[in-house]
């Protein structure tokens, strides 16, 4: 048995088809994805099969001469004739060439005692047809189903389809409604006998050859081919053998059914999908969309919120530690301003302004994940778009408490008290001790003159009081300038920390995003454009 060559481009468009079957469920109709998988797995099996043999059916209506024209094609009496309804009951097959025929025949199901064989050194004349298994096919409008259905399944696995039409009804309605109507593509692989033209004049059979011809066109056979037979007279029945021949002679039959369904199913597909500018949509969210998102659902959730009032507690914190204490001291005599923000537990506290948003925005966390779905989705077929939006929203429900919870777990730790506000309230209270110690030394000076003992003179010296006023001035006003610079620090490190707190909040945001919504949008993304490259190989 020979493997079948197939033509350039047959077997990536029957790569392209099977990637559809792979890729369509859930998005295409499932019955014609299951016509897809059907020619796929007829494609499979008869490629697979003999390629030095070309199946021929002949198919048509009762009465149509069809098992007759059968016996002539073949030279034997194969095939019962006759006037009972139906005469063909079971598929008859005669070969030209038995050897490799075998599993051909299995797979058509041809039972044993209805293969006949035409290889005696009789048949030496027809060796042009070589290679021919021709089926005698049940009429395809028989009044008992299990023949109709076998006709139908035998028609679609044939290489070649012979339609013996008959004068009377060879614009019978069933036959081009059922089959003729679905030729389109299909010219090269079909061909019809006009049979029992011995019943008609020279005249009749050309208007009804002409009328036919027209018929088949507006049905859309393009190239009709139409051979007048009678088996009574064996006119046309070389001309048939010369058409069957050729088609025999060029082992290319198999592959321009195959090409032919495939173009019919892609015309199918098309409609259903349409290529359009489905390959412009984006296969991937883009940097800008995923920032975007992120952006959104930080506003959702409250990270500015959250970041502000740490940058707000962490000075007002500061004002235990830092600044010049007198101020400090006189400002407890008007109450202490954490307790009326009620922030005693601060790391709490902002733990539960996170918490509070999230729960309170989950209705903003849905149209961020919404607007997402539909900027990527835009122009994208119906079935696609609403694909797109279902994978955007498939973890929507559990985003705003995974936000969260994640989100709850950097919390910033404000009672935290960095190093350099102990050493800066250490220099402090040694500048309040030098002035208080200055005061003093006043005192004495002003009140006790003279009166110290020898080893306290110099308290009492009024000589240097004017120095110890200097030193009391320079020491307020050294402390004055450690508080203003000391405030300015805490102002450029709260603002240092809030952006810290907030890029690790809006890191973690975007981590959960990428998670719950963009990985699988970008999945449903991916797929939509696997898809239609599919289509597009398919449809070239």
């Amino acid at each position: 048995m020979t493997t079948t060559t197939t033509r350039p481009g047959l077997a990536p468009r029957l790569t392209a088809l099977t990637k559809v079957v792979e890729l369509g469920p859930g998005r295409l109709d499932k019955k014609l994805l299951a016509e897809s998988g059907t020619l796929l797995q007829r494609a499979g099996n008869r490629l697979k099969l003999s390629s030095e043999h070309t199946v021929v059916a002949l198919a048509g209506g009762t009465g149509s001469g069809k098992s007759s024209l059968f016996n002539a094609l073949s030279g034997l009496e194969l095939s019962p004739t006759g006037v009972r309804r139906p005469t063909t009951a079971r598929t008859h097959a005669c070969v030209w060439g038995l050897d490799g025929a075998g599993p051909l025949l299995d797979w058509l199901q041809i039972q044993w005692r209805h293969r006949f064989s035409r290889a005696s050194a009789l048949d030496k004349a027809e060796s042009q047809l070589h290679g021919l298994i021709l089926l005698d096919l049940p009429d395809h409008d028989s009044i008992r189903a299990l023949t109709d259905t076998e006709a139908d399944r035998l028609i679609g696995l044939a290489d070649l389809v012979v339609w013996v039409l008959d004068p009377q009804k060879y614009a019978d309605a069933s036959t081009h409604r059922r089959y003729v109507t679905e030729l389109a593509g299909h010219d090269a692989v079909t061909v019809f006998a006009l049979n029992q033209a011995d019943r008609l004049t020279t005249e009749e059979l050309a208007e009804l050859v002409i009328d036919l011809n027209d018929l088949l066109r507006r049905e859309g056979v393009e190239h009709p081919s139409v051979v007048p037979t009678s088996a009574v007279t064996g006119r046309g029945i070389e001309s048939l053998k010369s058409v069957i021949a050729t088609a025999v002679a060029r082992r290319r039959a198999a592959i321009q059914k195959l090409e032919a369904d495939l173009q019919r199913l892609e015309q199918k597909l098309s409609q259903a999908m349409p290529l359009g500018e489905a390959l412009s949509a984006p296969s991937a969210v883009d940097e800008a969309r995923r920032m975007g998102l992120t952006d959104a659902l930080c506003d959702a959730v409250g990270v500015p919120a959250v970041g502000e009032a740490m940058e707000n507690v962490y000075a007002e914190r500061s004002s235990r530690w830092v600044g010049w204490p007198y101020p400090r001291w006189i400002g407890k005599l008007r109450g202490d301003p954490l307790k009326s923000l009620r922030l005693d537990d601060v790391s709490e506290e902002i733990r539960g302004i996170s918490t509070t948003s999230v729960s309170a925005q989950s209705a903003e966390v849905a149209n961020a994940v919404q607007a997402l779905a539909d900027g990527l989705s835009m122009g994208m077929h119906p079935v696609w778009r609403t694909a797109v939006h279902q994978a955007a929203r498939s973890r929507a429900a559990q985003l705003p408490q995974a936000l969260t919870e994640d989100l709850a777990e950097v919390a910033p730790q404000l009672d935290r008290v960095p190093g350099w506000w102990r050493a800066l309230k250490v220099w402090q209270y040694f500048l309040v001790v030098a002035f208080v110690a200055g005061l003093a030394w006043l005192a004495v000076g002003l009140l006790m003159p003279g009166q110290l003992p020898p080893s306290l003179e110099l308290l009492g010296d009024t000589a240097t009081l004017p120095w110890v006023g200097l030193m009391m001035a320079s020491v307020l006003g050294l402390g004055a300038l450690s508080g203003i610079a000391s405030r300015n620090f805490v102002e450029l490190g709260a603002s240092r920390e809030r952006e810290r707190v907030e890029r690790e909040m809006r890191r973690r945001v975007a981590a959960v995003a990428g998670t719950m919504v963009v990985e699988p949008v970008e999945r449903e993304l991916s797929r939509h454009h696997a898809f239609y490259t599919a289509m597009r190989d398919l449809s070239v």
